[in-house]
């Protein structure tokens, strides 16, 4: 682990022995940092492995550490400008601080700040989409702060799920509601059976009414067409003598008033389903840069499962939570509306956070943020 450090550390000094002109301001890196992630571990790892890379790199470093749940959203509402926002925690703290940046009233502005994610948490997904697989857990947290260094970016989907009253929530991974969440928040609950905790939950969630049905409406619009992207470098400013000639041409011919034109009428799919697990999810997990339409994936399990199946699927959920069975309905869509009929009692998982179940509007916002991530995985990508 000391050789990975070391080797880490003077990857990251290379860049922070480049010579800058004396009036380019140093790259503000403005980092929100979960503490009682993994456990309570997450300080430590972050100072031991992660710290050091950030401060050898140039990099002007501020750290935020939270103090309790929910602070990253109120954090972010006052953060200044900055050049890099790091994520060093889990799935909460992403879903966190992420929801607490595209509820700012300029978030317009602040959305195309790139955001960096060191996976120091118990569940991590994205580290899956952006850097490459390792068993070493120093390695995989110092792949992860050097991918920040090297400045490759992906852009990633967000879903922006919004109830009838609350304000939105925004998430990178997905929404679940059914009886595998339930039964996999559990599992812990069983710590003293070992290896046979994930088993033992399910199971004994079986013991509730069977079959476990979760019925709902849904409408739904399906995917949009991708538009093309926007070049990055900005056109250099025409000389002042253009700029004028434009403006009193402007002023002396206004253009023709534009008619406004009919929008069409959204095409609304309804479907009333019976399942034993919903889930929506991005299209993040398998990141395709050369996709021509953007949707969201809707899988509607199906509720007719017998005990063992739903033991055994159960186990497959826990590693994969997103993972759509064979005989599920998957949809295609941008946008969806979930009715839940009333006084129905339950919890939705939102990129692993627990939400109050509720009728929801769930809209597919397609490369809304960019978030660093390694070149091999980047080049994989564009190869694919």
């Amino acid at each position: 682990d000391n050789l990975l450090r070391r080797a880490a550390c003077q990857e990251a000094q290379a860049f922070g022995n480049q010579l800058i002109p004396s009036s380019m301001p140093l790259k503000k890196a403005t980092v929100f940092l979960n503490p009682a992630a993994c456990k309570g571990k997450a300080r430590t790892l972050f100072e031991k492995n992660a710290a050091p890379i950030l401060h050898l790199s140039g990099l002007d470093v501020t750290v935020v550490k939270t103090d309790y749940e929910g602070q990253a959203k109120k954090l972010l509402e006052l953060m200044e400008n900055t050049d890099l926002i790091i994520i060093a925690g889990g799935d909460g703290t992403v879903q966190e601080v992420i929801t607490g940046l595209l509820r700012r009233t300029d978030e317009a502005v602040f959305s195309k700040i790139p955001i960096g994610f060191i996976p120091l948490g118990k569940t991590c997904a994205l580290s899956h989409t952006l850097y490459p697989e390792s068993t070493n857990q120093v390695q995989h947290i110092t792949n992860a702060t050097l991918a920040i260094l090297k400045g490759e970016t992906v852009p990633l989907d967000v879903l922006q799920i919004k109830g009838e009253k609350e304000q939105p929530v925004f998430a990178v991974t997905g929404l679940r509601w059914g009886s595998y969440r339930d039964a996999g928040v559990k599992a812990s609950k069983y710590w003293y059976l070992g290896p046979l905790k994930t088993k033992a939950a399910h199971f004994f969630s079986t013991f509730k009414e069977w079959p476990q049905k979760h019925q709902a409406a849904l409408m739904y619009l399906g995917p949009t067409e991708r538009p093309p992207e926007e070049p990055e470098e900005k056109l250099p400013r025409p000389p002042l003598y253009v700029r004028l000639y434009r403006r009193l041409r402007l002023y002396w011919s206004p253009p023709p008033k534009e008619v406004p034109q009919e929008v069409a009428p959204e095409d609304w799919e309804e479907l009333n389903l019976s399942t034993i697990e919903l889930s929506i999810a991005t299209r993040n997990r398998q990141l395709d840069l050369a996709r021509t339409e953007d949707f969201m994936d809707i899988c509607i399990e199906a509720d007719t499962v017998s005990k063992g199946q739903f033991v055994n699927r159960g186990s497959q959920k826990m590693r994969d939570p997103h993972t759509c069975p064979e005989g599920s309905q998957c949809i295609h869509a941008s946008r969806c509306i979930l009715q839940l009929p009333e006084g129905m009692e339950g919890t939705f998982g939102i990129d692993n956070e627990e939400y109050e179940a509720m009728p929801v509007e769930v809209k597919l916002l397609p490369r809304k943020l960019r978030f660093f991530c390694d070149p091999r995985v980047r080049d994989q990508m564009l190869h694919a």
